[in-house]
This record gives structure tokens, sequence and C-alpha cells, in this order.
């Protein structure tokens, strides 16, 4: 039977390629059943990622897991055999991006390794972030003040304030040492302007890559992700200093500023992953997505759960490899969508909104929950009238959630430097607190405006013990950390509900932090209770399920 079938789509192939049918190319996900014999091992990271990447997981007590091994190069010949043109592969989704045409992709489909298509289709044939996130762009004169910090901050220096910045770095934290991966539409002249000059003379751009084109260089094409770059890594003195102005960075294009499709998403899981592997700390991504220029792609908002967008998907993967993701919420406030947009809707990143100088909500900054009840967005800070850098060299004023994001991406990466004992969920869970109104968070600003000296107090105390969030969902994993408990000593946890009756137990045993996720447990709602025993120390804290 399986012979007649292999026999008749051959005919099929064969009559579509003798008549000239469905020889127009298309883009698709292909997804694989398993990794089964390939040559690579979870035991030699080495193989696939990079020595900087492997420390950020074991410096977290990150596990190597299947996912993160490349998929298997036997099926990716043999898909190029099968006649599709080969893109990128992904590790996460163990999926490999190809162009083929209708024929070629039946006969993919037929192969016994191939599970399916992502989302069944191509991902190819009203750009969110780089077009509409400039509402304004005029050039700023310096006014000639005299700033009270030893950096002349000149007309950016509300921003920096706003969110404690100016303190960070005045007690030496400008992001040195950190890597952080930048995602947009491009960085048009950023190798060329002024206010970046020491970003390239000190060669702190440690790679480039551009999805879109399949080459490395990113410098001639749209320059949203330059105005980006320049809230973190500027140094404009009187004019404008990022956030991080010292850190080095990855500069990846994932977004073609001419159309938008699904396709964009797929460049942006591949953009995630090589930061992953080159061991970035921090991903600032001013991107969303929730309507394509082939409507009957478009996202609803039910589908802004965190787990429907493939954006979505492999943003929430990235932070569980170690990295702070910082991401923009959108800027749909004022419009008929409203609401978020992917990847800002997943349970573990920061999903950054935008306000006025005054700290008010921007009219455009999208509003939360996600579709499941989540707090988003996460944070917000200066997205009205910020002060970034223009392709043409000169200090402007733009706005959107898009300026927003790197002024907290920098401030992440400036927090860790000054707290490099934390892991990446507790940089973002110490964020989060920081804010301005996490006591009471809405779904306009989250938890607030973040601030650098509220987080660092909330850092001391992670040195202790810190379990999070609580309340908790099944969206984020529930997180522990006991920073009493030396290396290599066990701890047992237990954690007991309402009713008395223990509902989960383990025993873990750390070469580094004592730390751990619990798994997912499906819990009801209400209240808990975890008991932390180690040696001569036990803790037990109280938890809400919600």
């Amino acid at each position: 039977m399986e012979r007649n079938k292999a026999g008749s789509l051959l005919l099929l192939l064969l009559f579509c390629q003798l008549n000239g049918f469905g020889q127009t190319t298309r883009k698709y996900l292909v997804l694989l059943r398993e990794k089964t014999n390939t040559p690579y091992r979870i035991s030699q990271p080495e193989q696939f990622l990079s020595q900087r990447s492997i420390l950020r997981r074991q410096k977290q007590n990150i596990s190597i897991l299947e996912r993160d091994l490349p998929v298997n190069p036997v099926y990716v010949t043999q898909l190029q055999q099968a006649g599709a043109k080969i893109w990128f592969s992904s590790r996460w989704l163990n999926a490999v991006l190809v162009e083929a045409t209708d024929v070629t992709i039946m006969a993919v489909q037929a192969l016994p390794f191939v599970k399916g298509l992502e989302f069944g289709r191509s991902l190819s044939t009203t750009r969110l972030s780089a077009e509409t996130q400039i509402t304004s762009a005029k050039i700023v004169k310096n006014s000639g003040s005299v700033s009270d910090v030893p950096l002349d901050y000149g007309t950016s220096q509300s921003q920096i304030a706003q969110i404690g910045v100016d303190k960070m770095h005045q007690q030496g934290y400008n992001g040195e040492g950190m890597l952080i991966g930048v995602l947009d539409a491009g960085f048009l002249n950023a190798d060329k302007v002024g206010f970046l000059k020491p970003l390239f003379d000190e060669k702190r751009v440690l790679a480039t890559y551009d999805f879109v084109k399949k080459e490395t260089s990113v410098y001639e094409d749209d320059s949203h992700g330059l105005s980006c770059l320049s809230a973190i890594a500027a140094t404009a003195d009187k004019q404008l200093y990022g956030t991080a102005y010292k850190a080095s960075f990855i500069l990846l294009r994932t977004e073609d500023a001419g159309s938008e499709k699904q396709i964009e998403e797929a460049n942006w899981l591949f953009g995630a992953e090589y930061a992953d592997s080159a061991g970035v700390d921090v991903i600032s991504s001013s991107l969303g997505y929730t309507q394509f220029d082939d409507a009957s792609t478009n996202y609803t908002y039910q589908s802004m759960d965190g787990k429907t967008a493939l954006c979505s998907r492999a943003a929430q993967i990235a932070t569980e490899t170690g990295m702070v993701v910082v991401v923009a919420a959108g800027n749909e406030g004022s419009s008929a969508w409203h609401y978020l947009s992917a990847p800002s809707d997943a349970a573990s990143v920061l999903a950054i909104g935008a306000v006025t100088q005054t700290g008010q909500q921007a009219s455009f900054s999208s509003f939360g929950p996600s579709a499941d009840g989540r707090v988003k967005p996460d944070l917000a800070a200066r997205g009205q009238g910020t002060i970034v850098g223009s392709p043409g060299g000169q200090v402007v004023s733009g706005s959107g959630t898009s300026f927003a994001t790197p002024l907290v991406a920098g401030l992440s990466a400036g927090f860790w430097q000054a707290h490099p004992r934390l892991t990446a969920a507790q940089v973002t869970e110490a964020l989060r607190r920081s804010g301005s109104q996490f006591g009471n968070p809405d779904d306009q600003l989250g938890y607030g405006i973040p601030n650098f000296e509220r987080a660092s107090v909330l850092a001391d105390s992670f040195g202790q013990l810190l379990i999070f969030p609580n309340p908790f969902s099944d969206a984020e994993p529930l997180g522990v950390q006991w920073g009493e408990i030396e290396a290599n000593v066990p701890l047992d946890a237990t954690l007991i509900n309402a009713a008395g009756r223990i509902v989960w137990q383990s025993r873990y045993t750390s070469a580094g932090l004592s730390a751990f996720t619990l798994p997912n447990l499906n819990l009801s709602a209400g209240l808990y209770f975890m008991t932390l025993v180690s040696g001569d120390k036990k803790r037990t804290v109280k938890l809400v399920k919600l």
C-alpha cells in the first residue's frame, strides 16, 4: 500500500514538472521528527556553542539539552537532494528553512524524517516596528546646560535619569564586559556615524549577520536598528549617551522593512539562536508582529499567549538558555488592535512600554495583559521624545516603544555587570520588582518604570533566598535560588498544598549556584508552601498559584 502511495506521488510530481506547474518558489520552515543518530553530543557542547555561551550556562546552572543540538546534517543533505534550497536551520525547533517550489515541497513532506511544516504552510510569497515606531524626528540642539553628573548627557539626561542609569554610570557600571545582541531591520551607517565612533574604534562590534539576505553586512539597510543601537551605545558628549555605552555588541538583521511576513519571525528565531551560540548576555529587539501582508496569516489577540507566535516561542527559549531578553511591547495603544505584539507576550521576556518625560504612558504604547492574563507590558521607559541617533550622524528625537526598549536593555546589561552573581532570571525579576508600581501593576505600564538603585537593593537580598515569580502561573516556570547554600551540598525541596498534602518533592545538588526550576506541575490555583532543607538550614515560603 505504501509503495503504491509513493509511486503515485512520484507520478504526480513528474506530471507537474513536465507541465510547468508550481514553479514559483516559497520559503517553508520544515519541522523534523527527531535528532537520533546526530553526530553532535550534549556532553560536547563546544561542537556547537562558543566557550562564552557554555560558561553563561554553567554560571547559571543551566543544562545543555537535546534542543540545543544542531539539526542532523544527514537530514539537511537529504532535503537538498529532494530539490530544496537550504537557508538556515534551527536547533531549538529541530527545523530547516528551505526555499522550494510547490512540487518540491510535496516531495520534502513525503520524506520519512519530516514531521510537517510550521503553521502548515509557506512563511513568505505593514511593517509594525521600524515604520510606525518613529512617530516624530527632529534635530535636537544642545541647550548648553551644564550637567551635575560626571558625564554630560545633554538632551538625553531625562531618559537616563528616569531609570537611574545616571547613578549606575556614576558607580562605574556602563556595560563593559557585557555582550548585547541587537535584532532589528538594519543598522544603516552605524560604522560611519560619529556618535558610535568609539564603539567601532575599540572593535566592540564582535559580529554581524543579515538573515534576510544571508550575508554578513548590516550597514546598508534600514536605519531603525541604528537608532535603537544608539540608545544603548552612543557617546556624544552634551547630547546623547547610551545606557550601556561600553558594552560589546552583535548586530543581527532579522527584519525586512519592506514587507511584513512570517518569514521574519523565523529570522528572529535564527537570530536568537545565533546570539545564544555566540554567548550574548542581553538581547534587545524592537520588532513586533500581529498582522501581515497576507491577512490570512494575521494573529488575533487570543494568539498573544506566549505560546502561539513563532517568535514568542523562540523568545521564551532564549530566556531559558540564560539570556535576558528585552523586547518592545508595540505601538498599537491608539489603534484598533490596542494590545501588545509578539514576541513581547512571551512569559519570561521583559516587554517594554513607552512613557513620556514625566512618566505618563505614551498614547501609542500598546496595552496588556497577555491573552492568558499575565502582566504585560513588564516595564516602561522613555519612548516619547526619546533622544537617539540618525544615519546622517545627527542626534534626533523619536518616539516609539522601539526606543524605550534599548534603554532598558542597556540598564539590564549594566545592572548585571554590577551584580554578576545573578542569573538572567534574577536580573529580569529584580528589574520587574524595581518598577515604580510593582505593588500595583496595570495593563498600561505593567510594573512601571525600573530603577537601577532599587534593583540593586533587591539584588542584595538575592544572596539569601529567592523564589520567583510569586504569585506564579503555568505560563512561567517557578525558579528557586538559595544563595546561602554552598556548592555540592544537597538541597531537598518539598511543595505542600493548603490541605497539607505533598504535591511535589525533589533533591538537588549543584556544582555552581544552588538554583533550580520546578517542572510544570499543572497545579490548581490556590495557596502552597515550599520547604527547603539543606544541612542545618531550613526555610518555608508561602506561594500563591494563579
